[in-house]
């Protein structure tokens, strides 16, 4: 008997970046973290930067969103991301410079700096760099 699956899309501004049938779904609320099986209780909520993943048939996809929502309900999970990619997308050189950044300007406690923006900032850094496996320890 096949497993019941959910409708699942990975929505930005420029493109659907995933769009199929899936068994489960994880993705890190503002509130914490979110898990959706299929027949999930309706919900919205918004999402902080971070790592999403999706099973389907038992094996594991990983994406980085940067922030957005989550919208579920009649077994389809649709999220509307700022950004989002996939592990291989991601240049990690880049990704370690903006962690970089991000670290510099929230050490520096300059007044003219938006925590905020730099929170964030380092928020998705960190994700990308552990969505390409090379998260520094």
């Amino acid at each position: 008997m096949a497993e019941a699956t959910q409708k699942v899309s990975i929505v930005t501004p420029e493109r659907v970046i995933y769009g199929d049938e899936a068994r489960f779904v994880h993705v890190r609320g503002t509130d914490g973290d979110l898990g959706f099986l299929p027949g999930h209780t309706p919900l919205i909520s918004s999402l902080r930067p971070g790592l999403l993943r999706i099973q389907k048939e038992g094996q594991w996809s990983t994406f980085v969103v940067a922030g957005g929502f989550v919208e579920v309900r009649d077994s389809r999970v649709v999220v509307l991301a700022n950004a989002a990619e996939r592990p291989e997308e991601i240049d990690l050189a880049r990704a370690e410079k903006a962690k970089e950044r991000a670290e510099k300007r929230l050490a520096a406690k300059d007044p003219e700096i938006d925590v905020v923006r730099a929170k964030a900032a380092l928020a998705r850094a960190v994700a990308r760099i552990e969505a390409a496996g090379q998260i520094k320890r």
